[in-house]
């Protein structure tokens, strides 16, 4: 009795383990849309700022949509390079927002503000590369 209810856990756990990890087609179109509505909602407040506050508004907006579809296209279908999309347009988005940050300022606080938003890029793609490469095993 008690190998037949150890037999039962470790089959169900299973099965919650496999759905768990995918995810359907339907789910995935659900999940997107609520994406674009999240997206627009977003946006939507954006418009009630004005100047450079707006277009930051905005690029915050865009920048978080494209993470999380990113993220979304990770859960449905998960692979090495879905899992470096998910970076990279986290990298993206930062670096837009920071960069139209920089727009506030004038002069040379300008340029150093936009060399400091590259710099950063250039950091986290370079990041992204190292965690991405692939361990060697030497003996």
């Amino acid at each position: 009795m008690k190998k037949h209810l150890l037999m039962l856990a470790i089959a169900s756990s299973c099965l919650v383990a496999t759905q768990a990890g995918a995810m359907t087609q339907d789910e995935y179109k659900v999940a997107k849309e609520k994406v674009e509505a999240a997206y627009k909602v977003d946006k939507a407040k954006c418009d009630a700022l004005k100047d450079n506050a707006k277009d930051v508004c905005n690029k915050e907006a865009k920048g978080k949509e494209n993470v999380a579809k990113a993220e979304l296209e990770q859960q449905y279908k998960p692979s090495d390079s879905n899992a470096r999309k998910v970076e990279e347009e986290k990298v993206k988005a930062t670096y837009e927002v920071a960069k139209e940050k920089c727009d506030d300022q004038k002069g040379d606080a300008k340029s150093a503000c936009e060399k400091q938003a590259k710099a950063d890029e250039t950091k986290g793609k370079a990041d992204i590369r190292a965690m991405m490469k692939p361990t060697s095993k030497t003996q």
